[in-house]
């Protein structure tokens, strides 16, 4: 599920639930058992497995969602595996490739991403040029087969290729060379569903379908 669905569906959920509040039914002593059942069907849901890094909109950071991350951070940690061999298959201190760099560094900031670069190529917003990268940023090329991660001052870091070892380097690219360039780390100014909706995956998708579950059993008491 994108972000984009998920929001859809969280504002179908909130429409109604204010239609159901302002109905008779969801006001008389029958109303009244079915908050309850509601709220129980919910605590179950919020338990069920893949549905703790669920974020519901004003309910604060979800853990392991990078809460408070900036893409600056990002870069920061991208700094500290300046050096580390190019491995092919490779995702830690002894040795990494492109994509294990990205996921890596995403990871020791509480972010989870997929592990390949056709799937690191997907997430996040698009950004229309390497004009307008931000540090943290995600630039693809190649076709897909390169990705590096943007540092700011028209600066890179990434794995190149065997023989080489992880590197900061000008933006040697060009937009013509770019594949995309993915925002994983949404602005500041982006709304807090989406700050805490980066890096959910699978868990969102979980999470949502056992809200909804909730959500029906609870209409449908109130119905009665």
């Amino acid at each position: 599920m994108t972000m984009v669905e998920a929001l859809g569906r969280v504002e179908q959920i909130q429409s109604t639930l204010i239609q159901l509040s302002a109905a008779p039914s969801a006001r008389n002593s029958a109303g009244g058992a079915s908050a309850d059942a509601f709220a129980a069907q919910l605590s179950t849901a919020l338990r069920t497995p893949g549905a703790s890094n669920m974020a519901i909109p004003g309910a604060g950071p979800a853990p392991g969602t990078g809460s408070g991350v900036t893409g600056s951070d990002v870069a920061t940690a991208a700094g500290k595996y300046l050096g580390v061999p190019y491995v092919f298959g490779g995702e830690d201190a002894s040795g990494m490739d492109c994509s294990g760099l990205v996921q890596r560094v995403y990871a020791d900031l509480g972010i989870t991403v997929p592990r390949l670069v056709s799937g690191q190529m997907k997430i996040g917003t698009e950004v229309g040029s390497l004009a307008q990268a931000k540090p943290g940023d995600l630039i693809v090329t190649g076709g897909g087969a390169h990705i590096l991660i943007y540092a700011g001052n028209n600066k890179v870091i990434h794995a190149p290729y065997p023989g080489r070892d992880v590197s900061l380097v000008e933006a040697y690219m060009t937009d013509a060379d770019i594949d995309t360039i993915r925002r994983v780390i949404p602005d500041a100014s982006a709304p807090a569903a989406l700050r805490q909706g980066a890096g959910m995956g699978a868990g969102m998708d979980t999470g949502m379908d056992a809200f909804s579950a909730a959500l029906a059993a609870f209409s449908a008491g109130g119905s009665r």
